[in-house]
C-alpha cells in the first residue's frame, strides 16, 4: 500500500523547516566561515558550500547539488523518501 503525502505538508517540509537548523539539529559537520554558513556535502564530502535562507535550500558548489531538507534527511539519514518525511514530520510547528 502506497502512502501519499498532501502537496501543503511537502511544501512545508521543504520551507518551514529551516536548512541550516536542520543541518545542525542532525548534528551533520557544519561552521560558519567569514560569516557565511557552510556545510560538509553528504555527497561529495567537499565543503564548498551555503545556505540560501531566501529559497530555503543548501548548495555543494563542488558537486552542484542543491538540497531541500527532505532531500538533505535522504542524503544523510535514510534512503527513503517516506521515511524521511516521518522523521520531519515532528519537527513542524502546528
Amino acid at each position: 500500500m502506497t502512502k501519499r503525502y498532501s502537496v501543503e505538508l511537502l511544501w512545508r517540509l521543504r520551507n518551514e523547516i529551516r536548512m541550516d537548523w536542520l543541518i545542525g539539529y542532525l548534528r551533520w559537520p557544519h561552521k560558519r566561515r567569514n560569516g557565511q554558513f557552510v556545510f560538509v556535502c553528504p555527497l561529495c564530502n567537499e565543503s564548498e558550500s551555503d545556505v540560501n535562507p531566501k529559497t530555503n535550500l543548501a548548495r555543494c558548489f563542488h558537486c552542484e547539488r542543491n538540497f531541500n531538507p527532505i532531500e538533505f534527511t535522504i542524503a544523510t539519514q535514510t534512503d527513503d523518501f517516506k521515511e524521511a518525511v516521518e522523521f520531519l514530520k515532528p519537527l513542524l510547528r502546528d
